[in-house]
């Protein structure tokens, strides 16, 4: 029995704990364990890149007039708390809570007009992580389609071999749902992603099933592979579909991840040195961007950071000088690590969450006397936000679309979900037309809106 649960939690406005717990039992390794959580190719492409996506995923949603657009003429209770700070790009600002990010401006650019019209938790994050509201609010939670990424990398399994083509770090979450709207859906469960779980800045950080159980050896686990195909033998001579090849393919995979030195390396961040770590910032966020870009490096094609906490309704000068510094820190450590790699043109990095916050901020009561929650917040708001990208071939320095003087709603070059998925496919060189079956059958287009923004490139 493989038991996946998560750590302690606390729980949203919407009152929905970000605790919960997944079971799956497993007769053996190559029954309904691991192989099935690396099935991934289902389709060919023929512009296939060898490129890579980072998902640093801000669980909350976080504003967008406190980080990447700044209103500092706006009338106060719109322009914040902060400051706005010119960056190494004419023209280009960021709050005064990225210092570091204002070093690298010429290395990322911010989509500015997103939108998608929900200040829903759960309709927000279904739109952000699967292109579609289908109906999905706080009132009826479940997913109605996989992730994008599940369908990215269905499409192009790992880069190497051995390797997990879909991570998640440390676990798939939305909205307090596991794996939520990060899950394969009708792909099939071995589409959701592969989840690390535990604090990777923790010393004794270590990715479960990665690794044999104790006792068992080499030797004997070749032996059980053996016995297996033994059984699968006269099946197979009949079998014309092709699906036990299929699954000799992810079995092999499951078997180079348990047993094989690259793939235990890839997830053992004591190979990085402790001024690297420094860099990305000695915090779980901080850590488990670091985790990423070696996994991305050891050929893992999609990996998300799940950072929760943004639903700052009140007290949001607390939390968010709280928050905001670890988000730079670790950005400015990935980007500019992946760049003295050479990894950054072939690693898209996205930064977002599922809404912004309102503009107009509240007056920190939640009902209550005015400030009597700490000082002002932000509610929800779908109408303008925010995404940050770079790298993957996309250019640094540039602002895609603008909100109005109020930042209530795009001005210039409003942009959806589908946009971004399908710059997310155009960097990875996989049709965002490819069709898929549902479980009634029907087929279903990867993306269905939306084109590639081109502006980026």
């Amino acid at each position: 029995m493989l038991r996946i649960s998560s750590e302690s939690a606390s729980r949203y406005c919407d009152g929905l704990s970000r605790r919960s717990f997944v079971q799956l039992g497993a007769c053996g390794l190559f029954s309904a364990g691991l192989p099935g959580l690396l099935a991934a190719r289902a389709a060919n492409t023929t512009q296939n890149r060898q490129t890579s996506v980072i998902l640093l995923w801000l669980d909350g949603g976080p504003g967008h007039m406190d980080t990447y657009d700044m209103k500092p003429e706006a009338p106060a209770e719109y322009r914040g708390i902060w400051k706005p700070i010119p960056t190494n790009v004419p023209g280009m600002e960021v709050t005064e809570l990225f210092p570091l990010q204002a070093k690298i401006a010429d290395k990322f650019s911010v989509v500015r007009s997103l939108h998608h019209g929900s200040g829903d938790h759960f309709t927000g994050g279904h739109w952000m992580l699967t292109g579609r509201g289908a109906g999905v609010s706080g009132a009826n939670t479940q997913g109605r389609f996989p992730f994008f990424g599940a369908f990215a990398t269905k499409l192009t399994g790992p880069r190497m071999p051995g390797m997990p083509a879909n991570v998640a770090v440390p676990y798939g979450m939305s909205i307090g749902l596991r794996p939520g709207y990060f899950g394969g859906h009708f792909l099939g469960v071995h589409h959701n992603p592969f989840e690390t779980e535990g604090d990777p800045n923790a010393g004794d950080f270590q990715v479960r099933n990665i690794g044999l159980a104790g006792g068992l050896t080499t030797e004997r686990l070749g032996d059980r592979r053996v016995l297996l195909s033994s059984f699968d033998r006269l099946q197979r001579a009949a079998d014309v579909s092709g699906a036990f090849e299929s699954l000799d393919r992810f079995d092999r995979t499951a078997f180079e991840m348990v047993t094989g030195q690259k793939t235990r390396e890839a997830f053992d961040l004591s190979h990085e040195t402790p001024e690297l770590r420094e860099r990305y910032g000695r915090n779980s966020w901080g850590q488990s961007t670091l985790l990423a870009r070696r996994l991305v490096e050891a050929g893992t094609t999609f990996v998300t950071c799940h950072f929760g906490g943004w639903d700052h309704h009140w007290d949001l000068k607390s939390g968010m000088e709280n928050y905001l510094p670890k988000i730079d820190q670790l950005v400015y450590g990935l980007i500019t690590d992946l760049s003295e790699r050479g990894l950054l043109d072939s690693t898209l990095v996205l930064l977002c969450g599922e809404f912004s916050r309102t503009p107009r901020m509240n007056d920190g009561g939640n009902g209550g006397p005015p400030l009597s929650k700490g000082t002002p917040g932000r509610d929800h708001w779908g109408s303008s936000m925010f995404c940050f990208l770079a790298g993957g071939g996309v250019q640094g320095g540039r602002l895609i679309g603008s909100t109005d003087r109020l930042g209530e709603a795009p001005k210039e070059q409003p942009l959806r979900p589908g946009d971004i998925h399908h710059t997310v496919f155009h960097v990875l060189g996989i049709n965002p037309e490819a069709q898929f079956l549902d479980h009634s059958g029907r087929p279903i287009t990867a993306v269905d809106h939306g084109a590639v923004i081109q502006e980026l490139f």
